[in-house]
C-alpha cells in the first residue's frame, strides 16, 4: 500500500504578504488542507482548511499536542492520499511537528515535502543588525532552553517565548548581571504591532508581556552555575509530568522526605573532615538530594501560579541584600555580634514583629529550640542562665549526656523538659524587648 502523502508549507512570519509564491501554489493545488493553528496573520489565505487549535486546547502538554498533529495527519494523508499542512513561519525553523514528520517518514509512514518559505528569523537578523553567520548565533527552542541553550555562551536567537513560565525558565539560566535581553515580537507586522526592545534580565518575566509570536535575543548566556541549576530544574519538572511517583505528590507528602534530607545533610556534616577534605563527595550527594526537595516545591508552586525556583532565588538574595547593609550599604558593623543584633532589627521591621521570638518554629525539636531562646534573648540583653564553666566541645557533649542520663534516672522526659525551661525563658526575657 503506497503511504500517504504530507506537503507542509509556511505561511511566513507575518501577514499573507510575506507568503512565497510556492506556498500560494500548492495551496491551490492541494484540497484538503490543515493549519497547524489559526492564530497567525496568514491563515487566512488557506481557504476551507482544518485547523489543530482544538488539540491545543484539549492536551495535556505541548509535547501532546505535537504528536496527536502528526497522528491526525498520517490518518488524513492515509485516508486522502495527500495533504497539505500549513505551519507559522517556515517549517525549517523551530517546528517541532515537522521534526516528527521526518522521523515517521523515514519509517516509511508517509512521504514528506516540505517547501521552503520565510521565517521569522530572516526578519530577526536583519532588526538586529547582525550576520548569524558571522556571529556564529545558534536558534534554540525557548520550551527547551534549560536543555539546549543554558549549556551555550551565546549570542542564542531563542525562539517561541510563548508563557511566563518559559520566560521564568530562560532567566534562571542567565547571568543576572550580563547586558539586557532584546525582545522580538510580531517581527513583519505592518499594523504597528511589531515591537523590538530591551529588557533587564531580571525583569524577563515581569516587564514582558509574552505571546505566540515573542523571541529573545541574547548576547551572552550564563556561567556554569546558571546553566546546571536551570537543567537540573528542567529534569525536575519532566519527572513531574512523566513519573508516576512524582505526579502524586503534594507539598503535605514531601515534607518527611525533606525533613529525612535535611538530617542526610547534618549527618554528612558531623562526618566531614574539612583539613583531609574525607566527606565533601558524600556532602555534595546529600546537598544534591536536599536541593531536589527544594525544587520540587517550587515547581509544585509554580503549577498552583504562586512562584517558581527562580523566584525563590531572588526573593533570598534580595533578602539578604538588604539585611547586610554593612556589606552593601554603609552601616558599620565590628563584630558577629553587630551583625546579629541589627540582623535581628532588621527582620522585626521587615515582618512587622512585635518580638524578636516570633517566627521560631514551635515544632523544632528541643534543643535546637531552646539555642534559638537562647540567642535571641541574649541579642535583646535578657538574662539568661549561667552555664556551668565547660571549656570544650567534649565537655559540653558529656554535660548534655549527664543531664540525658539524670532524666532516665528520675523518669523524666529530656525533650519536655528543655523545651519547658525553653518557654520559660522565653516568657521571662519579654519584658526586655523594647
Amino acid at each position: 500500500m503506497t503511504p500517504g502523502r504530507v506537503v507542509v508549507v509556511g505561511l511566513g512570519p507575518a501577514g499573507s504578504d510575506l507568503v512565497t509564491a510556492a506556498t500560494r501554489d500548492a495551496i491551490a493545488r492541494i484540497p484538503v488542507r490543515f493549519v497547524r493553528t489559526t492564530r497567525h496573520a496568514a491563515a487566512v489565505i488557506v481557504e476551507d482548511a482544518t485547523s489543530f487549535d482544538h488539540v491545543y486546547e484539549s492536551a495535556g502538554t505541548l509535547d501532546d499536542v505535537y504528536s496527536q498533529i502528526v497522528d491526525l495527519l498520517l490518518e488524513a494523508a492515509g485516508e486522502h492520499g495527500e495533504v497539505l499542512y500549513a505551519v507559522p513561519g517556515s517549517p525549517a525553523v523551530a517546528e517541532r511537528t515537522v521534526e516528527l514528520l521526518r522521523g515517521r517518514a523515514a519509517d516509511g509512514a508517509i512521504t514528506l515535502d516540505v517547501i521552503p518559505a520565510l521565517s521569522f528569523v530572516d526578519l530577526a537578523w536583519t532588526r538586529l543588525g547582525i550576520d548569524p553567520v558571522s556571529a556564529s548565533v545558534r536558534v534554540v527552542d525557548g520550551h527547551r532552553f534549560a536543555a539546549d541553550g543554558a549549556g551555550e555562551r551565546g549570542p542564542l536567537l531563542v525562539a517561541q517565548c510563548d508563557s511566563r513560565t518559559v520566560l521564568s525558565e530562560v532567566k534562571l539560566a542567565l547571568d543576572l548581571d550580563g547586558p539586557p535581553v532584546v525582545v522580538l515580537q510580531r517581527l513583519g507586522a505592518t499594523d504597528g504591532h511589531e515591537r523590538i526592545f530591551e529588557v533587564a534580565r531580571a525583569d524577563l518575566d515581569r516587564e514582558v508581556e509574552p505571546d505566540h509570536l515573542t523571541s529573545l535575543y541574547i548576547e551572552s548566556v550564563a556561567p556554569p552555575v546558571a546553566s546546571e541549576i536551570a537543567r537540573f530544574d528542567a529534569l525536575v519538572h519532566v519527572l513531574r509530568q512523566r513519573c508516576p511517583w512524582d505526579r502524586e505528590q503534594t507539598h503535605q507528602t514531601l515534607t518527611r522526605h525533606l525533613l529525612e534530607e535535611t538530617y542526610e545533610v547534618l549527618d554528612a556534616l558531623e562526618h566531614l573532615d574539612a583539613e583531609t577534605g574525607d566527606g565533601y563527595e558524600h556532602l555534595e550527594e546529600e546537598l544534591g538530594d536536599l536541593l531536589f526537595q527544594i525544587c520540587f516545591h517550587a515547581t509544585l508552586a509554580g503549577e498552583n501560579g504562586a512562584f517558581t525556583l527562580a523566584d525563590v532565588a531572588r526573593t533570598v538574595h534580595d533578602k539578604l541584600v538588604v539585611r547586610h547593609p554593612h556589606v552593601f550599604g554603609d552601616v558599620h558593623a565590628e563584630t558577629a555580634a553587630d551583625v546579629m543584633s541589627d540582623w535581628e532589627q532588621r527582620k522585626r521591621d521587615e515582618k512587622g514583629r512585635a518580638s524578636v521570638f516570633e517566627g521560631i518554629p514551635s515544632s523544632l525539636p528541643s534543643l535546637l529550640y531552646a539555642h534559638k531562646i537562647v540567642r535571641k534573648a541574649g541579642s535583646i540583653g535578657a538574662p539568661i542562665p549561667e552555664g556551668a564553666a565547660i571549656e570544650d566541645a567534649d565537655a559540653i557533649g558529656d554535660a548534655l549526656l549527664a543531664v540525658v542520663v539524670a532524666a532516665e534516672v528520675l523518669d523524666v522526659d529530656p525533650e519536655a523538659a528543655l523545651r519547658a525551661a525553653a518557654l520559660e525563658l522565653r516568657a521571662h526575657s519579654a519584658s526586655y524587648e523594647s
